[in-house]
């Protein structure tokens, strides 16, 4: 029998809960208005926060989990488990960043934080999985 490290199991059920609680809010969101399919009239309304939010983090959560997964096997280095938490405050970051603040096409520090965040991270654990770390 192998264990993976606690926090690759932790961050992974996280990214999860994210991605289908998110999933549960634009279904909720769409039967509140009445739109079955597509995006609301209003740019900034609050169904196309959270398609947005959603799309987002279906994008992200699904590799960075084989990352973490594939670290949490082998044993990650003190400096790959900072890095997984750390990424995965930011896919959080990012989506209050985009459901919190009042437009979609202004950039704001949440949003801004948690894709940037999503982006080195994201990276270094690809690098750290080819540098064996």
């Amino acid at each position: 029998m192998f264990a993976i490290h606690p926090v690759a199991i932790y961050c992974t059920a996280a990214l999860g809960v994210l991605l289908f609680l998110l999933g549960l809010a634009v279904s909720i969101c769409r039967f509140r208005s009445g739109i079955g399919s597509g995006l609301a009239p209003e740019r900034n309304g609050l169904l196309n926060k959270v398609i947005r939010a959603h799309a987002n983090t279906a994008e992200f959560a699904p590799f960075l989990v084989v990352l973490f997964l594939y670290f949490g096997w082998r044993g990650p280095s003190d400096m790959v488990v900072y890095m997984i938490i750390a990424v995965t405050l930011c896919r959080y970051l990012l989506v209050i960043g985009l459901l919190a603040w009042p437009s979609l096409s202004r950039p704001n520090p949440a949003r801004f934080v948690g894709a940037l965040g999503t982006y080195l991270l994201g990276t270094a654990l690809c690098v750290a999985m080819v540098a064996g770390l």
